[in-house]
């Protein structure tokens, strides 16, 4: 009796432990494939600094910028599998692999997908005085003078270009894409009225809006976005079916052990529901949407399967 009162006294103690799960024994490095500031990069910031004090080490975000997030992929897809090098995944992973001849990994196959982490949308904007106050304006403007409307992006191959094309397509618009090395570029060029709209990331273009520079015509997401209320969907201004987010999340190297992608998917997801960080995020029209490791990876193959059809209709080549 006194060995069965025993062991059930140490199997209670076990418990906490047994949930808490895996824990670093080091610093994580978060390897973020952009420079510091973006969306991506921020937000990382904002969740590695919650992830830090749930997991009792730093989370060190480590941005090694390059075309496609290459680097940075490359570098997970090498380190070993114990959770202590992880990659910031984003919708570049989809894209890549139609963009580039020769790539350093397998975009899926070389990961261990933990958790999605966040999801943002594209806008559509127009110069503040341009006679278009909607984006079936801006579409019958196009198509009534083919030729003579021009749509902006940042560069070739980026999410935003390739939503632009698809947006051409799905359209049916006459337009030339015209592509700027940086989004600062791209928001002054619009503003000037050197291209007649153009496609970028919401939280970037929120300044120049309020600023009365921009006004937004349409989001690319499946619905409207909190800061911007008014701004209707692509799929509410005729284009049922078009639907673009741009999202990021958490991966690491092939072979992560379940019990570390449970304890920083679970943890992730704790953070991401914190009154503070939503908080911070939603004024960026940025979407906390930490869904689990078996959707984030559905989520890349289906997309890695649009993007494809999207990058061979726009004859893209590869670099």
């Amino acid at each position: 009796m006194k060995r069965l009162l025993l062991a059930a006294l140490l199997a209670c103690a076990a418990l906490p432990a047994m949930a808490q799960g895996w824990s670093p024994n080091r610093p994580i490095r978060w390897v973020v494939g952009f420079a510091p500031g973006g969306v991506g990069d921020t937000t990382a910031r904002l969740v590695g600094q919650k992830l830090s004090e749930a997991l009792g080490q730093p989370v060190v975000i480590e941005n090694r910028p390059s075309a496609g997030g290459i680097i940075a992929s490359e570098t997970v897809a090498r380190a070993a599998p114990d959770g202590h090098t992880l990659l910031l995944v984003t919708a570049t992973a989809a894209s890549a692999p139609h963009l580039f001849r020769q790539m350093p990994y397998d975009p899926i196959n070389d990961f261990t997908f933990i958790t999605q982490v966040a999801s943002f949308p594209h806008i559509i904007v127009v110069p503040a005085g341009a006679p278009h106050r909607n984006l079936a304006d801006l579409i019958a403007a196009a198509r009534a003078n083919p030729g003579r409307v021009n749509l902006g992006s940042v560069s070739v191959g980026t999410a935003l270009h390739l939503s632009l094309a698809l947006l051409r397509s799905m359209g049916d618009i006459p337009a030339e894409i015209v592509t700027y090395r940086s989004t600062g570029e791209l928001l002054n060029a619009t503003a000037a009225g050197d291209v007649q709209g153009a496609m970028e990331v919401a939280a970037t273009t929120l300044g120049q809006i309020s600023g009365g520079r921009l006004r937004p015509l349409a989001v690319t997401s499946p619905a409207r976005v909190g800061v911007l209320p008014d701004v209707p969907t692509v799929a509410e201004s005729g284009l049922p079916d078009y639907r673009v987010i741009t999202w990021n999340g958490m991966a690491g190297p092939a072979g992560l052990p379940r019990p570390i992608v449970d304890r920083l998917s679970t943890e992730v997801q704790r953070v991401m529901a914190l009154p503070e960080v939503r908080d911070r995020l939603l004024p960026l029209a940025v979407e906390p949407a930490a869904h689990g490791p078996e959707a984030l990876r559905r989520l890349l193959v289906e997309e890695t399967e649009l993007w494809g059809r999207v990058i061979a209709a726009a004859g893209i080549e590869r670099q």
